[in-house]
């Protein structure tokens, strides 16, 4: 968790977010720096806009606030009857799986 904050202090600095700033961040905080997280890290956020995922993360607990009175009851009704796995689920859960970090920002 340390490391998604010192990404984001960097980011929130208009610094570079690279395994040196981050962890520098770390060591700073007095945390010790695991360089496999870091890297594990800089390389889920290549790419990723920051700034546009936390926008969007922004607007999404309003949503998920309003929708979720109108799931109540048919989740309700989804726990009494639980469908069989297909494969397209599987392959849906493993492909979210892989995603990693990058699907926390983006």
């Amino acid at each position: 968790m340390e490391y998604v904050y010192a990404a984001l202090l960097l980011h929130s600095a208009g610094k570079d977010v690279n395994e040196d700033g981050i962890k520098k961040v770390v060591e700073a905080s007095g945390a010790a720096a695991d360089e496999i997280r870091i890297k594990a890290l800089v390389a889920a956020l290549e790419g990723v806009d920051i700034a546009t995922v936390l926008s969007q993360a922004a607007a999404m607990p309003v949503a998920a606030a309003a929708a979720a009175p109108a799931a109540a009851a048919p989740a309700a009704s989804k726990a009494a009857a639980k469908p069989e796995e297909t494969e397209a689920d599987k392959e849906a859960a493993e492909e979210s799986g892989v995603e990693g970090l990058g699907a926390l920002f983006g």
